[in-house]
This record gives C-alpha cells, sequence and structure tokens, in this order.
C-alpha cells in the first residue's frame, strides 16, 4: 500500500505533463505589447521566423489570433451525431498555428524537424513562416500581405488558386479582419519596450 500511493500520485502528475508551452494565453488580445510582455518567448519565436523565412511580427501574430487566439492546444469544435453523441473534431487542426495533421507532417518531413510540435509556439510559429513563403514563392503574396496570406493560409494554395475563397463571404470577412488586426499590431510593435 505504502508503494502505491506515490506511484499513483507519480502517474497522475505524468498524465498532466505534455511538453508544449504551458502558458496561458494573453490576457489582452487587442494590445502587441502586453501580449509580448506577458509571453517574452513570443517574441523570440517571431522574430526568429522572421529572419528565417521573412513573415513580419504582425502578420504571424494576426494569424495566431485568428487561428487560436494564442492558445497552445487549441482545437476546433467536435462534431454531434442525433446533436448528443460526439463523433470527432471538425478538422484535425491543433495548436497555435492550426496546422492540420497532413501539413504538419509534410512540414516536418520538407524542415527534417520529426520532434516539432504544434502547441510549442516556436514550431508553430516556424510552420506558419514555412507555409507563408510558400504560398509567397508559389502564388506571388507578399508576405507582408495579411489579407491574402491568410486566405491562403485558410483555404490551402490549390484552394487559394482556384479562388474558392471568393464563394465564402464570412472567410472574405474574417480575411479583412486579420489584415485589420496586422495592421493595428503594426502601429502598436515600435511602442513595445
Amino acid at each position: 500500500m505504502r508503494i502505491l500511493r506515490p506511484l499513483a500520485l507519480l502517474l497522475a502528475l505524468a498524465a498532466c505533463g505534455g511538453g508544449g508551452d504551458v502558458a496561458r494565453a494573453p490576457s489582452d488580445l487587442n494590445d502587441a505589447c502586453r501580449i509580448l510582455a506577458q509571453q517574452p518567448s513570443y517574441l523570440k519565436a517571431f522574430r526568429a521566423v522572421e529572419r528565417k523565412w521573412g513573415v513580419p511580427v504582425h502578420v504571424q501574430m494576426a494569424t495566431i489570433h485568428q487561428e487560436s487566439k494564442f492558445i497552445a492546444d487549441a482545437r476546433t469544435p467536435l462534431r454531434f451525431s442525433l446533436g448528443v453523441i460526439p463523433v470527432g473534431r471538425q478538422s484535425s487542426a491543433f495548436g497555435y498555428s492550426q496546422a492540420l495533421d497532413a501539413t504538419w507532417k509534410e512540414y516536418k518531413k520538407s524542415q527534417g524537424k520529426p520532434r516539432a510540435r504544434r502547441d510549442r509556439i516556436r514550431d508553430a510559429t516556424d510552420f506558419m513562416g514555412w507555409y507563408m513563403s510558400l504560398s509567397n514563392s508559389e502564388l506571388g503574396i507578399p508576405l507582408s500581405d495579411a489579407r491574402n496570406q491568410y486566405l491562403a493560409y485558410h483555404d490551402g494554395r490549390s484552394g487559394y488558386r482556384r479562388g474558392t475563397w471568393r464563394h465564402k463571404a464570412w472567410l472574405v470577412r474574417v480575411s479583412g479582419e486579420v489584415a485589420n488586426r496586422a495592421e493595428m499590431y503594426r502601429q502598436q510593435l515600435p511602442r513595445c519596450s
């Protein structure tokens, strides 16, 4: 009995750990400076991506805001059968970047990062930089164009090329919101200490 209690406690504690970012989402998502003050690791990750891939910090921040509200383990809502029986999630999107399983697997393979995790800010932002740089090279979307980068991010590069987003009024509206938020963050960032 003496050994069972400590063993049970150890197992319970181990089950709680996930290895990703354990930080909570910032409290004021409308203030870039407060976000970065509350989570200094974010700025380090954003700047690394800006140096490596050329995606501006404000574009990264606006995209993460839209995708996950800076929640490390964000998931899409559950779907229900007969209104009450859970039958899975709406998609495999997960983490800060809401990367889908297949796209995340492609990223890890192409970048030689088998241990990358979607719930780690540095991996999630690097994924976004990789994806957006491909949208830039394949579709000609400037890395600073938050609106069109978001449309290609959401609908995929093939969907963007086909113009699938044109038939989704809600997505056109959301991409405008992402662009507005990116501009707000762009104006705020120089004032951050």
